[in-house]
């Protein structure tokens, strides 16, 4: 048996998430299907972290274990052939020790989030980007986000759905900057709750559109409560971007 370690681009509009799912397709499903196409195995798919409905990824790190020997270019060539035509692309493919996993042998997680500022409609970025059309200041919001940096109660911008045993996390960094009609968001931390990252982009546009200042975000921030989010942003607009590890 060996363990394979897999990059994953996806779109994930067509997906009610990247975990399996009763009620819809999933990214976990296709990769699984593929994997059974190829080698005639039942094997599980475990990733870095987990996305919901119509979130993108960049560079999801999975999982697979498979007896089958491949070398990682032909896994990864077989694996891309038998994906088609899903939306999902093996970017990169490698042996990994039979005790590491891709969950928990993560160290740090980033996601980016796009939103496009303008007010001409949405043609190529269409399902990638969340389009606000009034103005957005990125300079204010950029500096509101340094007060969600550090160790914090993030039950304010957790979801009711959220999982996690505490809502206790450290954002290691969030990051606001404008490249022509594009306003990035970077997040990075160790893990997130659910909606963490859609939630806080949510609250910044609201920044930047001049209807909340930096005051405001840090009373929700210490609010502790749902009910004081300002905006959960669509997950259009965002990607997982890497996972990191220790030997990294």
């Amino acid at each position: 048996m060996t363990r394979y370690a897999l990059t994953l681009e996806f779109d994930g509009a067509p997906y009610m998430g990247l975990q399996r799912q009763a009620h819809g397709p999933s990214v976990q499903q296709s990769v699984e299907e593929a994997v059974f196409a190829l080698t005639g195995e039942t094997t599980g798919m475990h990733a870095a972290g987990r996305t919901d409905a119509g979130v993108h990824a960049l560079g999801m790190k999975v999982h697979i274990d498979i007896q089958k020997p491949f070398t990682p270019f032909t896994l990864s060539e077989g694996m891309n052939a038998r994906l088609r035509p899903h939306p999902i692309a093996v970017v990169g493919c490698e042996v990994v020790p039979d005790d590491w996993h891709a969950r928990f042998s993560c160290i740090g997680r980033s996601y980016i989030y796009r939103i496009a500022n303008r007010r001409a409609p949405l043609t190529l970025e269409r399902g990638k980007a969340w389009q606000v059309p009034k103005p957005l200041d990125a300079a204010a919001m950029h500096r509101a986000a340094q007060i969600l940096v550090g160790l914090h109660d993030f039950t304010t911008f957790r979801s009711a759905h959220c999982q996690s045993q505490s809502p206790l996390k450290t954002l290691d960094r969030l990051d606001v900057r404008r490249e022509g009609e594009m306003v990035l968001i970077e997040a990075e931390a160790r893990s997130f709750l659910h909606h963490q990252v859609r939630s806080m982009v949510g609250c910044l546009a609201l920044v930047g559109l001049g209807r909340w200042d930096e005051r405001k975000l840090a009373e929700a921030l210490e609010a502790r409560d749902r009910q004081a989010l300002g905006l959960n942003s669509p997950p259009d607009g965002l990607y997982f971007v890497k996972a990191i590890y220790p030997e990294d």
